[in-house]
């Protein structure tokens, strides 16, 4: 399971992503987010949710572990800009 420590980064810059722009309130960050936690959680995006979007989209194209790797790498790359 991916391990997320709710920092909220990602959901601070969804403007960054073309994936994600349908979340974007107009500057850059998630609609649904609310301090550093997602206002809707249970009823999130599919991908929004790493190990589901894996299990439905990505698992054809690379394995669980590369899928975390790019999502850790992500959430770092984020951690170390900000």
């Amino acid at each position: 399971m991916f391990k997320c420590d709710k920092c909220g980064l990602c959901c601070s810059h969804v403007g960054e992503s073309e994936l994600y722009k349908d979340l974007d309130r107009g500057d850059g960050v998630c609609k649904f987010l609310d301090g550093n936690l997602c206002s809707i959680y249970e009823t999130r995006p599919l991908l929004c949710r790493v190990d589901e979007s894996y299990d439905e989209i990505f698992s054809a194209q690379m394995s669980r572990k590369d899928f975390y790797k790019l999502n850790y790498r992500a959430c770092k790359a984020l951690k170390n800009k900000f």
